[in-house]
């Protein structure tokens, strides 16, 4: 089994261990650190030995010995500091670890406790059940993976005093964690389908965990109206996927995608979710998206998007939150609906923004816009501002792609247009 083969595995398994080690032995900030051990064994062990009969009880089996090892440790130093009154029980691993059950929604509602401030809670859940390392996760909040390192921790150190049991929270409960674990849900999924750095423009595992997890909260909490909609939206959007990564792993933008290569399954189940619950009224903001998403999936074209009601869309979503990417994805809704001047003078209000001003998706855009102008001097230099701000290596690619073929054109006129609706992921990601 290869490395890429077996972090993929991991990857799905890391909650469902996590899970059951919480709920047998307690102790969520231990033993978070026991499974993470446990995964680093497996990493470097199962490459080279193969994959065991039961790799999930494989990684329970390590991950409840080091625990055992670290409560002790714990518990010798609290000894030694005479603070008895505060004894950890000990543990000892349990002989058969098969079971049936999937503990992931128990531990997402778990990481989502509203003693943590909301910040703190996606954090969480983006490291244990998103399986999300640190610095994926401080990318994703825009912050330093040692700033990001110490609110995880805290995060651990705040559900261990709690106290609370290992279960699915009562309706109440559920109801006053329910945006953040949708938010989670909703960041996995973004990370998952268009990567934020590395190699790969797609990472499946983490779409299809996100997906999954979804399904699970949908099934406990089929009235709940955004519910619906997050799940809408992450079918209809991940319907693309096929066709929005070429050959040799290089980006391919909506507008020249194969649309043929498009799950119709997903797309039609898409449409059925969100065509039943928007009606419903009470319209959140996973609704919206799904309904744009929905209007991008039923059209045979980039020329045949009913644009003027995507923009429309997004006007409403934009009255919901003051959220930069959503401006962001409007002012390129504008641009196909009223042309690319009309898209800059938006993007262009967007510059003194810190949330965007400098974000390299702001800066692909305006260069598509500014190509579509055909102002190609300032398409280039904002062709190589975006790629030098990605981290996505295919990303990197694709921008560095369009430079060059602007720079072989020179400045004899427009180029071949550029276009601009390739926004191909869920918007506020």
């Amino acid at each position: 089994m290869g490395p890429s083969t077996v972090e993929d595995l991991l990857r799905v398994l890391a909650p469902q261990v996590l899970g059951a080690v919480v709920r047998r032995y307690g102790h969520f900030d231990t033993a978070e650190d026991a499974v993470q051990e446990a995964l680093l064994a497996a990493a470097t062990r199962w490459p080279v030995d193969g994959l065991p009969e039961q790799p999930r009880g494989w990684l329970v089996t390590v991950a409840a010995r080091r625990l055992t090892d670290l409560l002790r440790a714990e518990q010798a130093r609290r000894r030694r500091e005479d603070d008895a009154g505060r004894g950890l029980r000990s543990v000892a691993p349990a002989a058969d670890h098969r079971e049936p059950g999937d503990d992931s929604l128990v531990l997402l509602f778990l990481c989502c406790h509203p003693a943590l401030p909301p910040a703190a809670q996606v954090a969480l859940t983006l490291r244990a059940v998103g399986g999300l390392g640190t610095a994926e996760v401080a990318r994703a909040f825009l912050v330093p993976e040692a700033t990001m390192t110490r609110r995880i921790t805290r995060a651990k150190q705040r559900i261990r005093d709690s106290g609370l049991p290992f279960a699915l929270p009562d309706a109440g409960e559920r109801a006053a964690r329910l945006d953040a674990v949708r938010q989670v849900l909703y960041l996995i999924f973004n990370e998952g389908y268009a990567s934020t750095a590395g190699p790969r423009l797609r990472r499946v595992d983490l779409s299809t965990e996100a997906i999954r997890l979804t399904r699970l909260l949908h099934r406990l909490l089929p009235d709940d109206p955004e519910v619906t909609g997050l799940l809408a939206l992450m079918l209809l959007t991940d319907a693309r996927g096929p066709a929005r990564v070429g050959p040799d792993g290089e980006l391919v933008p909506m507008a020249e995608q194969d649309r043929s290569r498009w799950r119709a399954d997903q797309i039609a189940e898409g449409v059925a979710l969100v065509s039943a619950v928007l009606p419903r009224g009470d319209v959140g903001p996973y609704q919206l998206q799904a309904a744009i998403a929905a209007v991008h999936d039923e059209a045979a074209s980039v020329e045949a998007t009913d644009w003027a009601q995507i923009e429309a869309l997004y006007g409403v979503l934009l009255g919901m939150s003051d959220n930069p990417v959503v401006a962001l994805n409007h002012a390129v809704a504008v641009a196909m609906a009223r042309g690319p001047a009309a898209g800059l003078r938006l993007l262009d209000a967007l510059a003194d923004d810190p949330r965007v001003g400098d974000d390299p998706r702001r800066h692909a855009a305006r260069a598509h816009l500014l190509e579509r102008c055909g102002n190609l001097a300032e398409a280039r230099t904002a062709y190589a501002h975006a790629a030098r701000r990605s981290t996505s290596l295919p990303r990197q690619r694709y921008l560095y792609g369009r430079l060059a073929r602007l720079t072989d054109a020179g400045d004899g006129g427009p180029g071949d247009g550029g276009r601009v609706g390739s926004a191909d992921r869920p918007t506020g990601s």
